[in-house]
């Protein structure tokens, strides 16, 4: 309901509280009531000051119904909803009376399109709420007039990084930026400098009203913008490869609205929002961003059952990167950690990693100094297991050696608390293997962290065959807890992440073994959406450290009487490895790295092997994608992966298979899995067995199901 309330002043307070919701959003539902309220107030416009407009909930407006729009294909229906949107937000914008909005919490999408309706913001002062216009995340525009009103309030080139890049602003950021004109400490101050608004105020319009209305900065007729309009969508491009229709459709409603009156670029903007809401790729980015990513964080993949744990205290083995970096997340997370390494200054060594981090916080304003000072007094560093007494967590991060692992286990165990849980930060050995070491396999699991650990989002948990319900549930929350995402998967040789990911740089490989050229290779991993080409990728993550995996995986498979499948990939990289070429840390890889210079590919290799005819870039872009997808498929049919939430979501935050796809599943669903299986049969007819497709998307293709 929209509780409608008049004061002695003739002030109408409107407070929007959607009943069965937790938060305001965009459907039918608000379309009645928000009509039942404009046309009350216009009604009564004649005995009223003005009118302020808030919200009941924690948040002021959450935006459109996601799950309303995703289900619509008609594009009349959901061009009638944008224009039906904007006449009722355009009838309260022209009211005649002023009118405030009275943010008391976040407004996003939706929500903000209807506070820029109103002629004034006031915010509360809360910490946690963010306010912006974050639609191209999932692959669409702001559709109820956010781009027409953003560009005329604040300008074009100002407003244009909000829109394409999609920002979060914290209150006092969107007060910097123009977008909320001030803020209040409590809600009733808020309230009461609204209504302060109104009396001050009697015949407030908004800029682009008035009849003397000029564009903030200059339209794109203005011949500074005019010679800046070009060089946007270049330098997009650049960026995106053309991938993400949104930012470039953003940018042409921003130039072409411009240019025209208020009403005309309304529909403009609704057109291209038609057009992003029916295409495939706002349906592949709603799936994996909307859907997937709220069932993980809503613990999907966590054990029903057992309360939510706070780990206390956490002990983490090897204060290299990647112990470093765990320390670090979990101290600012307000945890104590015990940081250990072989050497005091070793471990030392690795707290002055988070030391760095948080000067770098506190420099850029989003730190007290005594708040960093306080995080990192929560670290202790030593080179005593002892140290680890009273842990109720323990993450191993040392080299990926088995009998490290097993040392490292055997000597810290005993001495933690014995109900706590022991993880390994294992990026491809068995979990269950590496839990033969400990006393209690049951409380044993795999928290496979990612490089950098304070950038990226993701954690691979890994349970053992013997890893209880009670310590997955457990290590589920320490996740959250460091504000990471977490997706589960059974224990496999490279689990889920490792495996699929080395598919992406072994075809790289393979196609320079084929004679193609390093340079097309690594063109057609940035245009097929990956964030980096394969070849250099490699190289960060290091030719001799794969080819170190691959040795342990092939005395593995000789123990248990197997031999390793054969990829053409491992003779180009052993080719590389015999010149002294491992990867960056090593100097010399794929890539040169020139000191103080910038890396370029190593000029050999486009005479180091036999040149056969380029390949179109499509061909490349096909193998490196479908090789991905199909070993995903079959990381489901084994039962490694659990469900299809965690294979996009874990594909896309874990080694960056290309978010417009909606991840590795998605990109299976959205190019139709009969097609799919066709041009896979193609490709196994040309590259091998690689490409075979798997029983599972037989399966489904056949019953006409999608991978949901």
């Amino acid at each position: 309901m929209f509780k409608y309330e008049k004061d002695a002043d003739n002030i109408v307070t409107i407070t929007m509280d959607m009943q069965g919701r937790s938060a305001n959003v965009i459907n039918e539902e608000f379309a009645k009531l928000w009509l039942e309220m404009i046309d009350r107030l216009e009604k009564e416009k004649n005995e009223i000051a003005g009118v302020v407009l808030t919200s009941a909930k924690s948040t002021f407006f959450a935006g459109a119904d996601i799950d309303n729009l995703y289900t619509q294909t008609d594009p009349k229906q959901i061009f009638d909803m944008c224009e039906g949107l904007k006449k009722q937000l355009r009838r309260l914008e022209t009211l005649g009376k002023p009118v405030v909005a009275a943010l008391n919490g976040a407004a996003l999408g939706g929500g903000l399109e209807i506070a820029l309706a109103c002629h004034y913001r006031i915010a509360l002062n809360n910490p946690k709420a963010q306010f912006g216009l974050p639609e191209v995340g999932l692959g669409l525009l702001p559709g109820g007039g956010g781009i027409v009103r953003l560009t005329r309030m604040i300008g074009l080139q100002p407003a244009l990084p909000y829109l394409t890049e999609g920002k979060r602003l914290k209150a006092k950021e969107a007060v910097a930026a123009g977008i909320i004109n001030e803020l209040a400490e409590t809600p009733e101050e808020m309230i009461a400098k609204a209504k302060a608004w109104i009396k001050a105020n009697p015949k407030a319009i908004n800029p682009w009203d008035d009849k003397g209305f000029k564009f903030p900065g200059g339209d794109a007729r203005n011949p500074k913008v005019a010679s800046m309009i070009p060089i946007v969508p270049a330098m997009t491009k650049k960026k995106t490869y053309g991938n993400y229709p949104a930012v470039e459709a953003i940018i042409n409603v921003a130039v072409e609205g411009s240019v025209v009156d208020f009403d005309t670029a309304c529909r403009i903007e609704s057109r291209y929002f038609t057009s992003l809401a029916t295409g495939q790729v706002s349906k592949n980015m709603i799936t994996a961003f909307w859907y997937n990513l709220n069932a993980i964080n809503a613990g999907g993949s966590r054990p029903k059952g057992f309360e939510k744990y706070t780990t206390k205290k956490l002990g983490v083995l090897g204060a290299g990167m990647m112990g470093a970096g765990i320390a670090y997340v979990s101290a600012i997370s307000g945890m104590e950690v015990v940081l250990k390494d072989v050497t005091k200054e070793a471990a030392e060594k690795g707290k002055s990693y988070s030391e760095n981090l948080l000067k770098k916080r506190v420099s850029r304003g989003k730190m007290t100094k005594e708040k960093a000072e306080e995080v990192l007094s929560k670290i202790k560093t030593t080179d005593t297991s002892a140290d680890m007494e009273g842990c109720d967590l323990i993450i191993e991060a040392v080299f990926e050696d088995r009998g490290l692992k097993a040392n490292v286990t055997k000597e810290t165990e005993g001495v933690m608390d014995a109900k706590g849980t022991f993880a390994s930060n294992t990026s491809t050995l068995p979990i269950t293997g590496l839990a033969e070491a400990s006393i209690r396999p049951k409380q044993f699991i795999g928290l496979h962290f990612f490089s950098p650990v304070d950038k990226m989002p993701l954690v691979e948990i890994i349970c053992g065959k013997e890893t209880s319900d009670e310590t997955l549930a457990k290590a589920f929350d320490y996740v959250l807890q460091i504000k990471k995402t977490p997706i589960v998967v059974n224990d496999s040789r490279g689990f889920y992440t490792s495996r699929v990911f080395s598919t992406y740089v072994l075809e790289g490989i393979a196609m320079l073994g084929e004679g193609q050229h390093p340079r097309a290779i690594e063109s057609a991993g940035l245009k097929a959406g990956m964030p980096v080409g394969p070849l250099a990728l490699t190289d960060e993550v290091s030719l001799s450290l794969m080819d170190h995996i691959r040795k342990q995986t092939v005395a593995d498979f000789k123990a248990e009487g197997k031999e390793i499948p054969f990829h053409p990939a491992y003779e180009v990289s052993e080719k590389l490895l015999e010149r002294g070429r491992k990867g960056r840390a090593a100097g010399a890889g794929f890539y040169e790295y020139p000191q103080g210079g910038t890396k370029y590919l190593w000029p050999e290799l486009a005479t180091m092997f036999s040149q056969n005819g380029q390949f179109p870039q499509q061909e490349m872009i096909d193998r490196m994608l479908f090789v991905q997808a199909l070993d995903t498929v079959r990381c489901l049919e084994e039962g490694v992966l659990r469900n299809v939430a965690d294979a996009n979501i874990g594909s896309i935050f874990g080694w960056g298979f290309s978010p417009f796809n909606g991840g590795t599943l998605q990109f299976i669903n959205g190019y139709g899995l009969k097609k799919f299986i066709e041009r896979s049969k193609q490709l196994e007819a040309k590259y091998g067995e690689r490409f075979s497709v798997p029983e599972l998307l037989q399966e489904k293709a056949e019953k006409g199901e999608l991978f949901k």
